[in-house]
């Protein structure tokens, strides 16, 4: 495992540095141009080369925190202040959207004419290639290690590409007809600037937050405990995650109420390691729901009170069911939408509860709908 992140850590760095020596060459380039021919326009481009060099600088940065090891007061590693690293890079996006959009409506107030030459004009078709290229290949790695600073900067780079073909367009067309559209290019280019800086942040605000696990892994991990002996179901499942490829798990397992101490601890670090080594996930926390396995009267008031339960929309599901008959006591767990206040789901169950069983006590338990599907 160790041995992984380390080669995650050097793909990271590699590509950043690739990125900075590409966007810092880009941008002397345009910068030449843009200076020498009076355009705004490529003069921003240049600017969003600077920053995207910049981005690359921190995420690298980044990198090398949130690979620190674990220590006395951060027990669980560093791996978020990737996420950290990325929202930072995505307010210099945004920065640079911002001053990109003042400086081309001040050449809109007092527009200045640009003057292309023929190297000018090759200079910037070949800028349009290689940040293509550039954005193929750091968007590539970034998905493959599953670094969201990195897929974010090469997605970022492959609208850059068409930025600054934008501008090529422009500089041929004012050559053809005369017509200046450099400053309102400028504007156009601010705005895509800004928006990338915005979806960066609230996605990297989502990961900082946390947000629900992608349905398919969630499912993936629930069939694993599911297949294993005697487990009758996976419920209440929750992933904790503190940094890329650093998941930690609690979930609660549904065993027959025969099945002693001994047998269930077998069983839970079977599940751990089964877990483990399939997904990359750590179980922390495995607890247990017992069901009753020699009464079928127990069965038949399942069933009728799943029904009941049901009913509502705003219940996803019921689980963890069982009947203690020398003490007419029933307990449950249900996972409610985020439509309805718990507090308010559980007033209604209890009362349809005790219409439809008076002879009955009731615990209900309210879960989280964190990874429930259906």
């Amino acid at each position: 495992m160790q041995a992984k992140g380390q080669n995650r850590e050097h793909i990271i760095i590699r590509t950043s540095v690739i990125g900075i020596v590409a966007n810092l060459l880009l941008a002397g380039f345009k910068a030449a141009v843009g200076l020498s021919v009076h355009s705004i326009a490529v003069l921003l481009d240049a600017v969003n080369n600077l920053s995207d060099a910049m981005s690359s600088i921190i995420t690298i940065v980044g990198t090398r925190l949130a690979a620190r090891l674990p220590d006395k007061k951060h027990p669980l590693g560093h791996g978020r202040i990737e996420y950290l690293s990325a929202l930072v890079v995505a307010g210099i996006v945004f920065y640079a959207g911002i001053t990109s959009a003042v400086e081309s409506v001040k050449k809109i107030i007092e527009p200045e004419a640009a003057d292309y030459s023929l190297t000018s004009l090759i200079i910037l078709a070949a800028a349009v290639l290689v940040k293509w290229l550039l954005g193929r290949y750091v968007r590539r790695q970034g998905e493959r290690v599953q670094c969201g600073a990195l897929t974010a900067s090469g997605t970022d780079a492959l609208f850059d590409a068409v930025i600054s073909l934008s501008v090529l367009i422009s500089a041929l067309l004012f050559l053809a007809t005369g017509i200046s559209l450099e400053a309102y290019v400028g504007v156009v280019i601010s705005v895509v600037i800004i928006k990338s800086g915005i979806g960066m942040m609230i996605e990297t605000l989502h990961e900082i937050l946390g947000q629900r696990m992608d349905a398919a892994f969630t499912n993936r991990v629930k069939e694993i405990l599911a297949s294993l002996p005697e487990v009758r179901g996976a419920y209440d499942l929750i992933i904790y995650n503190y940094g890329p490829n650093k998941n930690l798990a609690s979930v609660h397992l549904e065993l027959p109420d025969t099945m002693s101490v001994r047998e269930v601890d077998a069983l839970t670090r079977l599940a751990e390691e089964k877990v483990y080594r399939e997904t990359g996930v750590i179980l922390a926390g495995v607890g247990v729901y017992s069901y009753n396995t020699s009464d079928d009267a127990a069965a038949r008031l399942r069933d009728d009170i799943r029904k009941r339960v049901l009913q509502h929309d705003w219940v996803v599901q019921m689980h963890g069911f069982y009947v203690q008959e020398e003490e007419k006591k029933i307990r449950f767990d249900v996972v409610l939408n985020f439509v309805i206040p718990p507090q308010k789901g559980l007033d209604i169950l209890y009362r349809e509860m005790r219409e439809a069983y008076p002879g009955y006590r009731f615990q209900i338990a309210p879960d989280i709908d964190a990874s429930v599907t259906a």
